[in-house]
């Protein structure tokens, strides 16, 4: 099964190629391991994967015989053909066969569901679709890498082997990818992180919790102020709720049965309660309305939080800032009457816009999260609520012209949700900022306020985040910048270096001035040649470089080199600080 995905005729053209790709790599480890078991295959951002259950280890000298063998099957150009098999049958033949993985998944297809099969040549797949017409039309295309997969994700299952490869329409388009990876190597945000003093991750602490160095706190302090204030600009209220909170609130939320693998172990008292370290924000800030009593008259309520979570991510899937297990989300809960949802909307995507914006990201999308039609999924089941929530996002955007897609199954299980998803300078997307409508953890809450009709009434909620968690945005800023942080975000934003010792006394004063002035300076007096303590500030990527000599602490100046070599001359320091002013505000 190269994944059982969405055979609907919207599916784009290179997924159709990806996914083909992906059934062609299949036949071609056949051919080296005839007692190979097939595991799932489905099309990915920038290529497909397939994983297998294998009698070795693969190594890359298999890798170069399985993608020779691939564009073999690609010059054949095999036309794939879909048959169909009732559920008996295709039980029977992939037993027959003895790929036990695809008859699990048969077996949890739901009753009357299709089963379809393609077969291209002497391979047959059991697969949804849909593909290209024939294996000669997959495109441009090379295997990447191999990395080791659990079964369904589940690390109590076997782990199996899953072979990566990339594919494009051409050529070039293949040549630019890789060309784009090498520069992705060069903005690794792990290598920039040790490389600047910004965070570390220590094996006595544990894995997925980071620990940020002075630097790298100066620049959480900063993001997280610039948001706090433009927050409150925008009427939202700063709150607090704490660490852990009792087990049963998750319970009554619906968030004990939909997110119990992503929470650590429970915290047994005793005689008492059980507590959990928090995972999310919602459950508490509703808890937190409830403790007072509200009418129409105060909504909408704004309740805003950078809140420490923790979040129990398998080990295999931590990577460095953006996927760990230590978390501070800029998290806010509206309480609104559903007549004001728009309004909300309204004034949420203008804050997120503007945020975007102020951090370099101009290139960004909408994805509308839905959820889907399987009985089984994880969703509340609620179709009044889920309709009228999805009806309010969907006019929300309508009414701000905003273009989006949908995307069903993306949901949160208690509701439909706006994605903002920004494409860096690589041209890599990110999902950044989200805005939810939920009508259904209030009212399993007991949020309530009295209406105009002097009568209790549920207020709506709609759960926004800008950055979405400040260690995986500084993760992509960091990357996005390639390290070179804009002058108002930098850890440090001067240096100043004097060129002899007579010098000392006049940069410690330059770096008093720039202190008090409210920027970010140090001084460098280690006794080190001035070319060497240049190129470790270039290195450290410090936006202005202050050389000062004789004729500085006699003019009052400063001699101004930026990051990257264009040299400014030397500046009076009180015109500087005003260039600082003017080029941070």
């Amino acid at each position: 099964m190269a994944d059982y995905v969405d055979g609907s005729a919207h599916v784009s053209e290179i997924w159709r190629k990806r996914h083909t790709a992906s059934h062609v790599l299949a036949q071609a480890v056949l051919e080296v391991f005839p007692d190979a078991k097939l595991a799932i295959g489905p099309p990915i951002d920038d290529g497909f994967y397939y994983d297998f259950d294998l009698p070795r280890t693969l190594t890359p000298d298999d890798l170069t015989d399985i993608e020779a063998r691939m564009r073999r099957i690609q010059k054949e150009d095999l036309p794939l053909v879909r048959s169909e098999k009732p559920r008996v049958d295709a039980l029977a033949w992939e037993q027959g066969r003895s790929q036990q993985y695809k008859v699990e998944l048969i077996n949890d297809l739901p009753e009357g569901e299709t089963i379809s099969f393609y077969t291209q040549g002497t391979f047959t797949d059991l697969c949804r679709g849909p593909h290209v017409e024939s294996t000669g039309r997959i495109g441009a295309f090379k295997l990447d890498h191999i990395a080791g997969a659990y079964w369904r994700g589940d690390e109590k299952r076997p782990q199996l082997q899953r072979i990566y490869g990339v594919l494009f329409d051409t050529e070039k388009e293949l040549e630019e990818y890789f060309v784009r990876l090498e520069e992705a190597k060069k903005r690794d945000h792990r290598v920039l992180g040790r490389q600047l003093g910004l965070f570390v991750f220590s094996e006595d602490i544990g894995s997925g919790i980071p620990l940020f160095l002075p630097k790298g706190e100066i620049i959480r302090h900063t993001m997280e102020k610039y948001i706090r204030d433009l927050q409150t600009k925008y009427g939202y209220s700063h709150v607090w709720t704490g660490h852990i909170v009792k087990e049963d609130l998750y319970k009554k939320s619906g968030h004990y049965d939909n997110y119990l693998d992503a929470m650590f172990p429970p915290m047994i008292d005793p005689g008492g309660p059980t507590f959990r370290l928090k995972p999310m924000n919602c459950p508490s800030h509703m808890t937190l309305y409830n403790t007072q009593p509200h009418s129409y008259r105060d909504l909408p309520l704004r309740y805003a939080e950078f809140a420490t979570l923790y979040r129990y991510e398998k080990s295999g899937e931590l990577s460095g800032l953006t996927r760990v297990r230590s978390l501070t989300q800029d998290d806010c809960h509206i309480f609104c009457t559903p007549d004001q949802i728009e309004q909300e909307f309204t004034l949420a995507l203008k804050l997120i816009r503007e945020v975007l914006q102020r951090f370099g990201f101009t290139d960004y999308r909408v994805r509308l999260s839905l959820r889907d039609d399987n009985p089984d999924s994880k969703f509340v089941k609620d179709d009044e609520k889920w309709n009228l929530a999805t009806d309010a996002l969907r006019r929300s955007l309508d009414s701000n012209q905003v273009e989006y897609v949908e995307a069903k199954g993306e949901a949160a299980f208690y509701g439909p949700k706006a994605d903002f998803i920004t494409r860096d300078v690589l041209g890599r997307e990110w999902q950044i900022s989200t805005i939810q409508v939920d009508f259904i953890q209030p009212q399993r809450l007991g949020c309530e306020y009295v209406g105009e009709d002097n009568l209790p009434h549920t207020p709506v909620v709609l759960h926004r985040a800008v950055t979405g968690s400040t260690e995986r945005f500084l993760g992509v800023l960091i990357e996005h910048y390639a390290g070179v942080f804009p002058t108002w975000l930098a850890p440090v934003q001067a240096v100043i270096l004097p060129i002899v010792d007579r010098h000392h006394e006049y940069a410690r004063s330059t770096v008093e001035t720039l202190r008090e002035a409210g920027f970010r300076a140090e001084v460098d007096v280690r006794n080190e040649s001035l070319r060497k303590k240049i190129a470790e500030a270039e290195v450290q990527k410090v936006p202005y470089i202050l050389v000062v000599g004789d004729r500085d602490a006699a003019a009052g100046t400063v001699s101004v080199r930026k990051h990257g070599g264009a040299d400014l001359g030397a500046i009076p320091i009180a015109d500087f600080v005003a260039k600082l002013k003017e080029e941070t505000a």
